[in-house]
């Protein structure tokens, strides 16, 4: 798998997780520990997506 197949993969992830958080957010009863646990994710996957695109970047 290329780096930018691999970017296009975790940013899929992270507009994903986006998509959760936001739906976790709307809810009435909504799980702050859930909503706590995919913000900690999605920033995790955008670290790798900066790292990867950083690693990308100095190759060429």
């Amino acid at each position: 798998m290329s780096t930018a197949d691999h970017v296009s993969q975790l940013t899929e992830k992270h507009n994903q997780i986006e998509q959760k958080i936001q739906t976790e957010m709307a809810s009435p009863s909504a799980d702050h520990v859930q909503i706590s646990h995919l913000k900690r994710e999605k920033l995790r996957i955008k670290e790798k997506i900066s790292s990867l695109s950083l690693l990308s970047e100095s190759a060429h």
